[in-house]
């Protein structure tokens, strides 16, 4: 059975190659924006930013 609560699974995708590389979760609660971390990227080989993307592949 799955989670109930105010968190959610998003995915995380790289703002120059456009790569999807992370999944994370967030607590829609608290954080009602998107998330936006810096994360290394294996196609760039170097730390990019990274942003939420809703639906997960």
């Amino acid at each position: 059975m799955a989670k109930k609560g105010p968190r959610q699974h998003l995915g995380l995708k790289c703002t120059v190659c456009g790569n999807f590389n992370y999944i994370t979760e967030r607590n829609k609660t608290e954080t009602p924006e998107k998330l936006s971390l810096t994360k290394h990227c294996r196609t760039c080989r170097k730390h990019t930013a990274h942003k939420e993307v809703s639906k997960l592949k």
